[in-house]
């Protein structure tokens, strides 16, 4: 109560933190408040981001300065600020296993564009560590980080205003990580449900899995669980990771709008590549599935399929989907099809040109990621160095 008469003073003065509708139980005043700043997250070295490949983008007019832990139905808004947060830093990171899709850039990568003008410290790392977790080809992931790379800067990633990094090239990255992993239990990892998912297929013999949309709300819960153990057991160093999700709703395929966009989707209609010309943009959205309805309207539950297009529409459109209908009005699906199939292709030409531009200059790419690298290591070092001097290895 204190707090919340506190923050209500701070907010007359334009200076403090706007208390939200709902409070999980879990995730109180207390640890919100507890102490923001650097942390896990930030280039510090902690595998789990604050961000990942399936954040989604922030509601229009609110920018990315939101702290909650999500605003999807299953977890509670918590706080947010208004304002840039000082000294709180940012960290996300995405794997360099194949091209990203609309999905990624609607849910993830435009909302990391405009974090680098919201937060102080923004940090994005290409995770090739994470993609071998799986069986990769060499060559061929090599060419992955480069093209991932491209891909980022081409979406407005600016190295001038955050730091872009790969994950191999800061080994401070994965030996917090080992010392962190080893505050864990096999119990705990248990309740994950990536872990579920992943021993399952692994007894399948499945070599595809991934990690993404609201399974990073486990992961962070894992993080600030550890930030906790280290620091009772140590002494107080880590601040606890927060997600910063959105409402925003996740592209579904095109040839199953009952699950998510996927880059590894075997159906080549299903996704739509950042890399795709305008008419494979045009073929998919015109063979994406729908009904035998031909009124547009909105209706997720009842009709999966159009309303991803009318979803599709508004996000690239900057429209709310009433907007989308309200341009749809007159239009069967089919004629729809191609008014969406047009906004997506203008809304990703210029990523696709800029995109092969800097694919061209693979010299001017790999130098990128090695001063990325520097900087990142020149956050983590210290980091790791009192770690490791409080857990007695120096």
């Amino acid at each position: 109560n204190a707090m919340r008469r506190q923050a209500s003073g701070q907010i007359e003065r334009g200076t403090g933190w706007v208390p939200c509708q709902t409070l999980s139980r879990r995730y109180t005043d207390r640890h919100i408040l507890r102490k923001s700043g650097s942390g896990l997250v930030g280039g510090e070295g902690f595998q789990r981001a604050a961000l990942h490949t399936s954040v989604p983008r922030l509601p229009p007019g609110h920018g990315p300065n939101f702290r909650y832990l999500a605003s999807d139905t299953s977890v509670p808004a918590v706080l947010r600020r208004e304002g840039p947060l000082a000294g709180a830093r940012v960290f996300s990171g995405i794997q360099p296993t194949g091209m990203p899709h609309l999905g990624n850039y609607l849910g993830a990568l435009e909302t990391w564009v405009a974090l680098q003008d919201r937060y102080p410290s923004v940090l994005y790392s290409i995770v090739d560590l994470h993609s071998i977790t799986l069986p990769q080809d060499p060559a061929r992931l090599r060419i992955n980080v480069l093209d991932m790379t491209a891909c980022l800067l081409a979406c407005g990633i600016d190295p001038e205003r955050s730091i872009l990094f790969q994950q191999s090239q800061v080994s401070e990255h994965a030996e917090l990580s080992w010392i962190l992993s080893c505050l864990t239990t096999m119990p705990r990892l248990r309740h994950l449900p990536q872990w579920k998912m992943k021993s399952k297929r692994k007894d399948e013999g499945s070599t595809s899995s991934s990690t993404v949309g609201e399974d990073q709300i486990q992961h962070l819960e894992l993080a600030q669980d550890l930030a906790r153990i280290f620091n009772n057991r140590f002494g107080d160093l880590f601040p606890e990771p927060r997600p910063i999700l959105s409402t925003t709703r996740k592209v579904k395929s095109l040839r199953d709008p009952t699950a998510k966009m996927s880059k590894s989707d075997p159906q080549a209609m299903a996704t739509i590549h950042l890399s795709d010309s305008p008419d494979d943009i045009v073929l998919k959205i015109r063979r994406a599935v729908t009904d035998s309805t031909s009124e547009v309207t909105f209706d997720p539950a009842g009709r999966p399929g159009v309303s991803n297009l009318v979803s599709v529409h508004a996000a690239v459109a900057g429209l709310t989907p009433e907007e989308a209908l309200g341009r749809a009005r007159g239009l069967d699906t089919g004629a729809y099809k191609l008014l969406v199939a047009d906004a997506v292709v203008q809304r990703l030409r210029p990523i696709r040109e800029e995109m092969e531009r800097l694919r061209a200059d693979r010299g001017h790419l790999e130098r990128l990621l090695a001063r990325g690298a520097q900087r990142a290591r020149e956050l983590a070092a210290p980091v790791l160095k009192d770690v490791r001097h409080r857990v007695g290895l120096s």
